[in-house]
């Protein structure tokens, strides 16, 4: 199936969805490539936020105006090349936890489940960076926030219980 089918039915099937890939064998490639196309979908998701900030909102009293070429830079070197390190590390350290309780998978099997989760939740993410630029830091904002946050623990936990099994 194709990918974005594979997305949407995470979010109802995840551990079906983790069975498949893992059944397609272990391909290094494919994970980095499912982590870096979320890393870049939630980095394009920042943008109307990184906007609504150069324009001048929600900035503390007083502050300097960003520019949003600077803050579109700041973001992609997080995003891009901060937070992957950051993923792996993660990955590694559900790893070893899912092994101290039983655990039967692999390095690359927990790193599969979380690349994969932050990519299944991406959607969540977009609509959350469109909240973010067109309200600001309202209450719906942070509902969107906490729901994209949630589906994403849960997703992972789903998927790295399958994936340590």
């Amino acid at each position: 199936m194709s990918v974005t089918n594979d997305m949407m039915r995470t979010w109802r099937a995840p551990r079906v969805v983790m069975r498949e890939l893992l059944s397609q064998g272990q391909r290094e490639d494919r994970a980095l490539a499912f982590l870096m196309i979320a890393c870049i979908v939630i980095f394009i998701a920042q943008w109307p936020r990184l906007s609504r900030i150069a324009a001048g909102f929600d900035l503390a009293a007083g502050a300097d105006v960003p520019e949003l070429s600077q803050l579109i830079a700041y973001e992609f070197l997080g995003w891009l090349m901060v937070w992957p390190l950051m993923f792996y590390a993660i990955g590694a350290v559900s790893h070893v936890v899912a092994k101290l309780v039983g655990g039967q998978g692999s390095w690359y099997t927990a790193r599969l489940a979380l690349f994969w989760s932050l990519l299944a939740t991406t959607p969540a993410a977009l609509l959350y960076g469109m909240m973010a630029g067109f309200l600001g830091n309202t209450a719906g904002t942070q509902l969107v926030g906490v729901f994209w946050l949630g589906a994403f623990a849960i997703i992972w936990m789903l998927t790295l219980r399958e994936a340590e099994k």
